[in-house]
């Protein structure tokens, strides 16, 4: 491939070559306002800010003022389809006022890239910057040590604290960071080598984006980086009088954080940003949204965000009944007998096959082999037997021959087996021993799932009467349900044995099992893995299983960003992921070339038999590079080996750092202490992103900083974001990978070319071979892996974007109803809806008996038409009728509804108008009962439309959010149940869309109805003429904000249908109570239905943590 590569480029020429030779003439122009710029005086550069700020003003005001106008008219217009047009005109000017803006900003960025480089050449040449002193300087003064007051004047100082560490200015950027900044302007990610300034880079597009006022977020990794990052670059736009801060600096749903996001740039993690979205969108006033509309994001190391966290869902939680009941106790020593079962067995195959190939029997010994590969994959005997000569030859041979004509002849292999491991795929399926084994104290069909359609064809020939057929029918589902989950629960309990190992996976702290990513092997803390795989892991270690929680709000980072109206990112490993990028976020990867040549040799791999062999040489490498002066990094891909590795050089003395999972804390002093002289670090393969390894000329000249692979990752963009540790800015260096055929990548992809090479050549144990054919043999097994790993995400995508099209659906609703601006709309097309819904059901069965009940049910309306007229009209014309009459009785309601409450709301203003702001008013439809809080004097001044208008937006978002909660739960069960149609041979991505549509329709009908009968009924009380004052009382949430862990992709195509999800990152908000003992009688209220009922706390302690009822006072 490499050969076509070079032959074609000869011809279309090479993309990286031609994206900057596009954007050299920007260069040149930026370049060319230095002089005028340098002549400025501090001030006048200032002022460029405003003049920028004026032209996209001045550019988009005629559509910002059309805007205007039209939302006075909006408001002004009672005529709903009128109303609808408004609303789609100002959807429109909007989007051509932000293509002027993109305009604009085009046509500024020269001048304005060359005022934030003039801007940073005189932090660097001068130790205080006079100017003018501006309001904003006063304000900034009192909380900034960087900038003193004199008199009128504002002396900002080059030198301020950085999160806890106290830099001098002293950047100013090069011409490849100018190139950078314009390509993240332009959208796209822009691919700069480790050392090259990616964070000065991105003050480029900051500076010019935010100057539409529009916001601008830079998101970061981890919550260091964008504390770091946020103070660091500061002064830089706050000398121009943009505001910057960091949402990693507030706690959620305050005042605070709320500012962060006005400000003109704000920094953040991903996360924070993803879960302030769900927070939104589950806030109950306007005042507590936090967000703005998503404009622009620049995200910091791309391809772990938007790569390798991708498909992680955030999800907001709660308490789900029963939580806590399930089968992980009760089936775990059934599964660890079994496991131990076919431990010996696979041990016994291995020791035969060994016996038979000795003596020359390759067929009955690949026989064995076969089997003992298919008990137990990761056994370590069997690794280190597969490296010898010959031997992994004769596994593949005698695999290809049973997997052959759709593996007809494999049920041999597996007959004598308990479950059977396909490792590739991540798997683990029961064979026919297995389930008579874990049946030996059970019924045969313990395990066993009742084949549904022919159970129910039996019930039905039986000829029952109805009642008892229905019974039938429901025992056999209540049996499919509980075996299915049965069934769940061991297969998981089987992977958690057999897939998942301690110290490699996860590791246990505080009796707790904590997830490692294997990317970075830091630990994720607080995350879990999804589909009861954690709980299964907590069996299986002996640790407190944690109780399952129902979803109240998810969203994946996938799916969160690319919400932003433009979306650029900037890493030193994009490159290998360019058509992911492109594909799924259109992002194009653009590789900027280096500030200064690389000076860093990277070597051919080394290939050794066995792992003990490999890391042997690692040490005496490692040793002799130590000795000679230059500071050694060790990649590592798992804690296990860093320990070992760790033990190792002990034995030899050898002083090191070791940087994992159990010691991430460590990290930030761990990497600034590698570029020393001979210190030795291990470290796994991402370690340390974010921040760069400082050589001193010492080490320059002992030949710089070492890195040693020692082992290749799945992805080649680990491998290049280890190696790029080393050479920045044109630091001397070298990188060397250490690979053994035991190596999980050689063994399950890329063992088997090579390993003919090795036989071939006749080389012994210790013998080592190391070529340009063999790296590049090496990289092409990576590439299956990567391929294998995009069609699992692209995959995943797919079930995600399902719930993504009913996120939005739900989230718009939402957002109206809390605006209130667009409600009326909504509630217009919701009473539409249902006419329509009631005729067509009702029109079908030719029932007016029904259709009129109906009417009077949900809409408090007598028929406007008659029997016979029902009979002759069409379906349209008769949902138009009723519409009519619904809406025009709907309007007279709430016309009467303010009339009565107005002298109740005119009584308390004129009497006690100066205590109270806001009121709360009950609202009944004889069954539900809500109290509506509203602004008095707004009341009071509408003569009680106001009011009204609160009592649409609160059911509106009462009963949208309980349907939704209801509907996550069911799109949960949905997708964990839809994996058993691979054994009916359908796909369960298309089950699964059917099914979501059909449960969302429903979910969607019943709303409309529900919100219309209550907004129909609802009214105030006549008994109850009480208003009080409405006092802001702390929201009383019991949930838990978290992360869900696929279980990694890199783990070669990690069940490719399933709807996996990825850990939990936890906050939990506890509910706050006053002690009250398990024997007291507490009253208890029900929230939605006002029903209250008086019992001994410890029965009413469950109602309590469903968040359905509350404690009142008696």
């Amino acid at each position: 491939m490499s050969f076509i590569n070079s032959i074609l480029k000869v011809f279309v020429g090479d993309k990286s070559q031609k994206d900057v030779k596009a954007i050299q003439p920007l260069v040149t122009k930026i370049k060319s306002f230095e002089s005028a710029l340098s002549a400025l005086s501090n001030d006048e550069l200032r002022h460029k800010t405003e003049e920028f700020k004026n032209k996209i003003k001045s550019a988009r005001a005629e559509k910002d003022q059309k805007i205007s106008q039209l939302k006075a008219e909006a408001e002004a217009t009672s005529d709903i389809d009128k109303r609808e047009d408004i609303y789609n005109e100002i959807d429109a000017l909007e989007k051509e006022a932000y293509e002027i803006s993109e305009k604009t900003l085009n046509e500024i960025l020269p001048e304005a890239f060359a005022v934030v480089k003039e801007t940073a050449r005189r932090f660097k040449e001068n130790t205080s910057i006079e100017v003018t002193a501006t309001p904003k300087d006063r304000e900034l003064s009192a909380t900034k040590s960087y900038i003193t007051l004199d008199g009128d004047k504002a002396i900002w100082a080059n030198s301020w604290n950085a999160a806890g560490k106290e830099i001098t200015w002293d950047m100013i950027h090069y011409d490849v960071q100018l190139i950078g900044g314009i390509v993240l302007h332009q959208g796209k990610i822009s691919e700069m080598q480790t050392g090259e300034g990616k964070t000065l880079v991105a003050t480029l597009p900051l500076y010019l984006n935010a100057l539409t006022g529009n916001g601008v977020h830079l998101v970061t990794v981890n919550d260091y980086l964008a504390r770091r990052d946020s103070t660091w670059k500061a002064p830089l736009f706050e000398f121009h009088g943009l505001t910057v801060d960091c949402i990693d600096n507030h706690s959620p749903n305050t005042e605070a954080r709320r500012k962060a996001y006005e400000a003109d740039i704000t920094y953040g993690t991903n996360n924070e940003f993803g879960f302030d979205y769900l927070r939104d969108n589950m806030a109950h006033t306007p005042e507590e949204l936090v967000q703005r509309k998503h404009n622009f994001a620049i995200v910091d190391e791309v391809d772990s965000v938007l790569i390798d966290d991708a498909r992680t869902p955030l999800i907001i939680s709660g308490p789900v009944p029963d939580g806590d009941r399930h089968e992980f106790n009760e089936l775990k020593p059934k599964v660890e007998n079994l496991f131990n079962l076919q431990r010996q067995l696979a041990n016994g195959f291995l020791a035969e096959a060994k016996k038979l190939i000795k003596e020359g029997n390759t067929k009955d010994g690949g026989f064995q082999l076969l089997r003992a590969y298919r008990s137990l994959p990761k056994n370590k005997a069997l690794i280190k037997f597969l490296s010898e000569e010959g031997v992994k030859q004769i596994l593949q041979k005698t695999e290809n021959e049973y997997m052959q004509d759709n593996n007809r002849k494999m049920p041999l292999v597996d007959e004598a087996l308990y479950f059977v491991i396909e490792e590739k795929n991540n798997q683990v399926e029961l064979t026919d021993n297995g389930i008579k084994f874990l049946s030996n104290d059970t019924s045969e069909d313990f395990f066993v799932l009742p084949d549904i359609g022919t159970e129910i064809a039996n019930i039905e020939n039986q000829n029952l009467e109805k009642d008892k057929e229905a019974e039938a029918k429901e025992r056999l589902f209540q049996d499919f349900s509980v075996k299915s989950e049965r069934i769940h629960t061991l297969t998981q309990l089987l992977k958690a044995y057999t897939l998942f190992e301690k110290d490699i996976e996860y590791v246990i702290m505080d009796n707790k099992i904590l997830i490692v990513d294997e990317q970075t092997g830091r630990i994720m803390d607080g995350r879990r893995y999804s589909d009861g795989l954690h709980q299964a892991i907590e069996a299986k270690e002996n640790v407190k299983i944690e109780a399952a929680t129902q979803t109240f709000a998810t969203i994946t980072l996938q799916n969160y960003f690319r919400m932003y109206n433009k979306l650029a990112g900037m890493t030193g490993t994009a490159v290998t992921e360019a058509g992911e990028f492109w594909e799924i976020y259109k992002l194009d990867v653009v590789e900027i070339p280096t500030n200064r040549a690389i000076a860093r040799k990277d070597k051919e791999d080394l290939i050794y038999r066995s792992v003990r062999e490999k890391f042997n040489a690692v040490i005496e490498d490692v040793t002799q590079l130590s000795q000679s002066g230059r500071p050694v990094l060790i990649g590592t891909t798992s804690v296990e080996i860093s320990e070992l590795l760790s033990r190792m050089l002990k034995m030899r003395n050898v002083p090191h750092n070791v940087l994992n999972a159990k010691l991430h804390k460590k990290e930030a002093e761990i990497v600034a202490e590698a570029g020393k002289p001979g210190v030795v670090t291990i470290a796994t393969n991402m370690a340390g992103r974010g921040t760069d390894i400082k050589l001193t000329p010492e080490v320059k000249a002992a030949g710089g900083l070492a890195i040693i692979g020692t082992e290749r990752h799945d992805s080649r963009r680990v491998d290049r974001q280890l190696r790029g540790r080393a050479g920045r800015q044109g630091d001397p260096g070298s990188s060397q990978f250490y690979v053994s055929l035991e190596d999980n990548l050689m063994r399950l992809f890329g063992s088997e070319r090579v390993a003919k090479i090795m036989d071939r050549m006749g080389l012994k144990e210790g013998e080592v071979i190391q070529h340009s054919m063999m790296t590049k043999s090496i990289e092409r097994a990576q590439k299956k892996v990567e391929e294998n790993n995009f069609g699992v995400r692209k995959r995943l995508l797919e079930y995600d974007d399902v719930m993504n099209a009913q996120r939005e659906v739900v989230y718009k609703r939402r957002r109206h109803a809390l605006h209130g601006e667009r409600l009326k709309l909504d509630i217009a097309n919701m009473l539409y809806d249902t006419c329509e819904l009631i005729v067509e059901e009702n029109k079908a069965r030719n029932d007016f008996k029904n259709f009129e009940f109906e009417l009077i049910r949900y809409f408090s309306i007598t028929s406007p038409i008659s029997s016979s007229d029902f009979e002759k009209m069409g379906e349209m014309e008769i949902a138009g009728k009723i519409y009519k009459a619904a809406i025009a009785f709907y309007t007279e309601k709430n016309a009467r509804s303010a009339r009565e409450a107005y002298p109740i709301i005119a009584n308390v203003f004129e009497q006690e108008g100066n205590k109270f702001e806001r009121i709360v008013v009950p609202f009944s439809d004889g069954i539900k009962s809500l109290n509506v809080v509203t602004d008095l004097k707004k009341a009071y001044d509408t003569h009680g439309e106001q009011l009204v208008a609160d009592f649409e937006k609160n059911i509106t978002l009462a009963i949208l959010d309980e349907a939704w909660k209801k509907h996550l739960r069911q799109m949960d069960e949905l997708k964990q149940s839809v994996q058993l149609a691979v054994h009916e041979q359908k796909d369960p991505l298309l089950i699964y869309k059917q099914e979501a549509f059909n449960l969302f329709r429903k979910m969607i009908y019943t709303v409309n109805k529900d919100i219309i009968s209550f907004l129909f009924k609802g009214d105030l009380p006549q008994q109850n003429q009480n208003i009080q004052e409405a006092r802001e009382v702390k929201r009383n949430d019991n949930y838990t904000e978290s992360r869900n862990e696929i279980e990694s992709s890199e783990k070669a195509n990690r069940e490719a249908s399933q709807s996996a999800q990825r850990p939990q990152v936890t906050e939990t908000i506890v509910r706050e109570q006053p002690k009250i003992n398990r024997n007291d009688n507490v009253t208890i209220k029900h929230v939605m239905s006002g029903k209250t009922e008086t019992m001994k706390y410890k029965k009413a302690e469950s109602l309590l943590t469903s968040g359905e009822w509350v404690i009142v006072n008696e």
